[in-house]
């Protein structure tokens, strides 16, 4: 019985070498983005699915219909990696974070195509460009951030946070930028990007996420299912908004003019930044789904909802007028969680 058994496996193995050699993966040949052919629009980040190295990058052109995704793999014959995070566009250059990779990519906004990487980092979370020689990455798992040259690529410094292993979103007011310390922790660390050094903290509810600064000098702060405005000169909080979260992430955008804060929560609300409290109805009401992640267009105030779905198939972007009328409806990758307009 034993020797059948072996020679059944022998010519299964026989069996099974074409097929093996004959196996693609990836794509055979890449494909030429020419500069200019699909203007100027919006960057979709698919974060994929943990482990599974599924994370992609789409585009899309408002009110032309063209929307394309798997972009970089198409444009350079390799995967994104595994959980990209967010991206941002400074100079000529486009930085897509990969969160699980421990990689930034740099790529070329117009073509898609790759000019070079990061790397040396663990787990990146957010890039912010201080100038042309220096840029601040969050980091999921360290209690630094790292200080890379967004020229040459290449890593130059650290700013120790200890006590805070998980740094999370950037703005920047002045000469000072402000990160939010998101997992289990309830602080906003300011940093002076003169000197490269946690100069101040503040304390706001946990887990706090979204952050971004407002026409009036504002700063805008999601934590603990409530909002918080918080005056960027003083670096005091001037009031709590509740927002009844439930525990839900709660995602922060500004209007073209940074006077109107939207803010995703199950609904999508709307308040003046001067409110003195948060409206009692939603701005655009939506069902019961994982949304995932909001954008304002920064120009004409279009809103974009990225939906999930079921966090397995193809996920959806939904876009709105600024008046919250419903205009597109896109497929984008697996789980849509960041835009970048370019």
């Amino acid at each position: 019985m034993k020797s059948i058994n072996v020679l059944l496996s022998k010519i299964l193995l026989l069996l099974l070498v074409p097929v093996a050699s004959c196996m693609k993966y990836g794509p055979s040949q890449t494909e030429t983005f020419l500069p200019g052919a699909m203007g100027e629009g919006l960057f979709i980040v698919n974060q994929g699915n943990f482990m599974y190295a599924n994370a992609s990058l789409s585009y899309y052109v408002p009110g032309s219909g063209k929307m394309e995704n798997q972009v970089f793999i198409r444009a350079n014959g390799i995967n994104l990696g595994d959980v990209a995070q967010s991206m941002a566009i400074y100079g000529e250059n486009a930085y897509i974070v990969v969160n699980n990779s421990g990689v930034i990519f740099v790529i070329d906004p117009d073509t898609f195509s790759l000019k070079g990487s990061i790397t040396g980092l663990i787990s990146p979370r957010y890039i912010h460009f201080i100038d042309d020689k220096k840029a601040y990455v969050t980091d999921l798992y360290q209690e630094k951030i790292t200080i890379i040259d967004p020229q040459t690529y290449l890593v130059t410094g650290y700013i120790p946070t200890p006590g805070h292993r998980s740094t999370e979103k950037m703005i920047q007011w002045e000469n000072f930028v402000f990160v939010t310390c998101w997992s289990y922790d309830n602080k906003i660390l300011v940093i002076d990007t003169r000197t490269d050094k946690v100069t101040d903290s503040l304390k706001v509810g946990y887990q706090p996420s979204d952050l971004l600064v407002d026409g009036n000098g504002k700063i805008w702060c999601a934590a603990a299912g409530n909002l918080y405005r918080i005056d960027a000169l003083s670096r005091k909080i001037e009031k709590i908004f509740p927002a009844d979260a439930d525990g839900v992430h709660i995602f922060l955008a500004l209007n073209a003019t940074s006077d109107t804060l939207y803010y995703l929560n199950k609904s999508l609300w709307r308040m003046g930044t001067d409110q003195p409290a948060t409206n009692p109805v939603p701005f655009i009401s939506l069902d019961n789904r994982p949304y995932y992640g909001l954008a304002v267009d920064p120009v004409t105030s279009h809103i974009y909802i990225a939906d999930a779905v079921d966090y397995v198939q193809q996920g959806k972007v939904i876009r709105f007028s600024p008046r919250g009328d419903p205009v597109d409806t896109l497929t984008t990758g697996v789980n849509p969680g960041f835009f970048c307009f370019k």
